[in-house]
């Protein structure tokens, strides 16, 4: 921790505390929290962060007011950890193996790639942080990064899409033929590892990139977030199926000590509506990627394919070749990740068996609408 970051958390633990001593009660009946996002308001994951918002201050009869800030408002994004650590802004919103840098192990929270190389999805990856010990791992990983956070876990998507190409690809060896646009990390680095020529970059920055020939070929997230970007106007073959970010999440930091001022009717509110998240989430995004879907291929031109086979092999075998090597050096890191094997190994076969009658259920029903 920086000697600015203690300085500032001093100064502004002593002033609440004083705040505290002179007003009179009914002037501290409302607490509100700023959250400094990494993402413009207009995303729709701040609109699902404002709703999880909206069920804190009911259940806490209007004592907790989440405000919600845009990208840039106090700090640049990359800065959003460092300022809620050292109480510049109380709250920020990310995904957290944007913190990777801090901590290896982030990324086995915010974005495991290929499944955590195990075959945990996103309904799986919930069973695991609810019921599985990844909570406690969780709440375990901002001591392990040094910051003074109590994080919340709010909104997991995935499976992310393979991702925008100008021509089909039907294996491996077209695909890498590309340019291609893939987040940082170990996802982004498991792409290099197989050849791919993989370059990382922000998601506004993406559009332009392809528009100018920096890059010829790219993944974002989903159809509602790739469709705003704009994607479908330069390219027009899309392919849904993609191991890099089969699980994404996006979180929620308070500052430690703003969090541990609350009353423990506050601290289970926020804690249920945090739950209720994790489900609206996924469901919001089902309906607002069928929307987006539909419109891409019936008025956008858009062609869907499926990723070419070879592509699951030779990505999850880089992929477990790459989180065998940060397990080696880091000991934090190999303990999420045995805690999520140990999980995979119980759950995972029942999921992925039931899970296969879901999706021939699905892949009948939607084979249908083409005839």
């Amino acid at each position: 921790m920086s000697i600015l970051s203690k300085l500032t958390r001093g100064v502004a633990a002593a002033t609440l505390g004083l705040v505290a001593m002179a007003l009179p009660f009914s002037a501290l009946a409302e607490t509100k929290i700023r959250i400094q996002s990494v993402i413009p308001n207009s995303a729709d994951e701040v609109v699902m962060l404002q709703d999880f918002a909206e069920d804190v201050k009911q259940l806490t009869n209007g004592e907790v007011v989440f405000e919600v800030l845009p990208a840039g408002a106090v700090v640049g994004v990359q800065e959003v950890m460092d300022a809620v650590d050292a109480g510049l802004v109380e709250a920020g919103f990310a995904w957290t193996h944007y913190w990777s840098g801090k901590h290896p192990a982030a990324m086995l929270f915010g974005s495991p790639v290929a499944g955590a190389g195990v075959g945990i999805d996103n309904i799986a990856f919930v069973s695991w942080f609810q019921f599985g010990g990844g909570k406690e791992l969780y709440d375990q990983l901002w001591k392990e990064m040094g910051v003074n956070v109590k994080g919340f876990m709010l909104q997991p998507v995935g499976p992310e899409a393979l991702g925008w190409f100008k021509e089909p690809i039907a294996s491996m060896e077209d695909f890498r033929k590309y340019r291609f646009r893939t987040p940082p990390g170990i996802p982004g680095q498991t792409y290099k590892d197989i050849g791919v020529a993989s370059v990382a970059m922000g998601g506004g920055d993406i559009l332009p990139a392809l528009e100018k020939g920096t890059i010829d070929a790219a993944e974002w997230c989903c159809p509602k977030p790739d469709s705003v970007f704009g994607f479908q106007k330069v390219l027009k073959h899309y392919y849904l199926q993609g191991l890099h970010q089969v699980v994404v999440n996006a979180d929620l930091y308070i500052n430690g000590d703003v969090y541990n001022a609350l009353t423990d009717t506050q601290k289970k509110a926020i804690e249920v509506a945090a739950n209720a998240s994790l489900s609206k989430a996924m469901s919001y995004r089902i309906i607002e990627n069928g929307k987006a879907l539909d419109k891409l291929v019936n008025e956008d031109g858009v062609i869907l394919h499926d990723t070419p086979a070879d592509y699951f092999k030779e990505y999850m075998d880089a992929a477990r070749a790459a989180l065998e090597k940060n397990a080696a050096e880091n000991e934090f890191f190999a303990k999420v990740w045995q805690s999520q094997k140990d999980f995979a190994k119980l759950a995972v076969p029942f999921w992925a068996g039931a899970q296969t009658s879901n999706a021939n259920l699905g892949k009948a029903y939607a084979d249908s609408l083409k005839q």
